[in-house]
């Protein structure tokens, strides 16, 4: 039990980010695709953990690029001093893509119009730019339709003659649906290279997979391969398969403190809506993370909690700042810890039990984690 005059009482809430953990991942998926290059994706603030201490571990252990959504993603880094490689994919139409020129930002392309702006923006700057174009293979998301693939890469072609640019990279993604699919895409893409080369392209860098492609199909992982959720410790696959089935290690603990106990006779009806009642005398355990943290609402009465050495359940609603969890007539104090995910092999739960008890995944339970939740790093950055 942990008291109010414990040194080592957790705090109200916080979030642990074990930068160590961060470094394992990176040279464990780093070994099993070699000799393909890496890429750390730190989107979206590094999937929640914290992009420039994230960057900077992973580019400790040994990956050479770093990937993000959007340019304001990519200029952050660069204001922390970080100076690896950087490709920024996702634009806004109206992008102004001098300042990522100038700072030595690699930028994704996925149409020629994308292509003409940035080649603008660099005769504007007095620079060339660096791009990686982006061939949609089947996610029908972004990326140059494969209709469109030989005018723009016949036109990047002249671009870089000009001086305009230089196309460092060719890119798609996997939809990661089924071998057959996945076979598929890989099939355009490397059609989509042999057209790009047969323009006069001939890029630094081709990569198609992330985590999921890169650890179960070899021959998409070409020059390079973008390391996402892997990173962070959290498996791609969605099917069983553990963190410690690929050795890796979970990097987030989300944790607190039991704000209150009480106990509840019979019938007794908990949190908004009484979606949950009392079976028998118990006592409840109220714990200080709501949905303005991060925390789904859509695993209200499904999701788990570990207190005092044992898997709790999350009873009735989950509301903005806080939610119950049926502790029965264990010992429970005020001021005891709670996990709420970490590492599974300590017994918490983990981010993908968050997800199955939300009908999502774990990808979105830590990129979720608000900002009222103070981030602690362990490792350095």
């Amino acid at each position: 039990m942990t008291t109010a005059s414990d040194a080592a009482a957790p705090p109200f809430r916080e979030a642990v980010v074990d930068l160590d953990a961060v470094r394992e991942n990176i040279r464990a998926l780093a070994a099993a695709v070699a000799p393909a290059r890496t890429m750390a994706v730190v989107k979206a603030n590094a999937y929640g953990h914290g992009a420039v201490p994230v960057a900077r571990a992973a580019l400790s252990a040994g990956a050479e690029w770093l990937g993000v959504a959007d340019i304001a993603e990519a200029l952050a880094l660069r204001e922390a001093g970080i100076g690896a490689p950087l490709l920024a994919w996702l634009h806004d139409p109206g992008a102004d893509f001098g300042p990522a020129i100038a700072r030595d930002i690699d930028l994704g392309v996925s149409s020629r119009e994308q292509l003409e702006a940035i080649s603008d923006a660099a005769a504007s700057v007095g620079r060339t730019a660096r791009v990686h174009l982006k061939l949609d293979t089947g996610l029908s998301r972004s990326g140059v339709a494969p209709g469109h693939w030989p005018d723009v890469v016949a036109r990047a072609a002249e671009l870089e003659a000009a001086e305009r640019i230089l196309v460092r990279g060719l890119f798609s993604h996997l939809a990661n649906t089924s071998p057959e699919e996945d076979a598929a895409q890989l099939a355009a893409f490397e059609l989509g290279v042999v057209q790009a080369e047969a323009a006069g392209l001939r890029p630094e860098v081709r990569h198609l997979a992330s985590t999921a492609g890169a650890l179960r199909l070899p021959a998409a992982r070409f020059d390079l391969v973008r390391i996402g959720i892997g990173a962070y410790g959290i498996p791609p696959f969605g099917d069983g398969t553990t963190a410690a089935d690929l050795g890796l290690r979970p990097v987030m603990t989300l944790r607190g403190r039991v704000a209150a106990v009480r106990r509840i006779e019979p019938g007794t009806g908990v949190s908004y809506g009484h979606t949950w009642r009392a079976d028998r005398p118990t006592n409840l355990a109220l714990v200080p993370l709501g949905y303005a943290d991060g925390i789904p609402r859509q695993a209200s009465g499904r999701g788990e909690v570990w207190i005092a050495g044992a898997r709790r359940p999350v009873v009735g609603r989950i509301a903005m700042d806080q939610f119950v969890v049926d502790v029965g007539d264990d010992p429970i104090e005020t001021g005891d810890e709670v996990v709420l995910f970490g590492d599974p092999l300590t017994g918490a739960p983990s981010a993908d039990d968050w997800g199955d008890a939300a009908d999502s995944i774990g990808y979105e339970i830590v990129t979720r984690i608000g900002a009222r939740v103070p981030r602690r790093y362990l490792g350095g950055e």
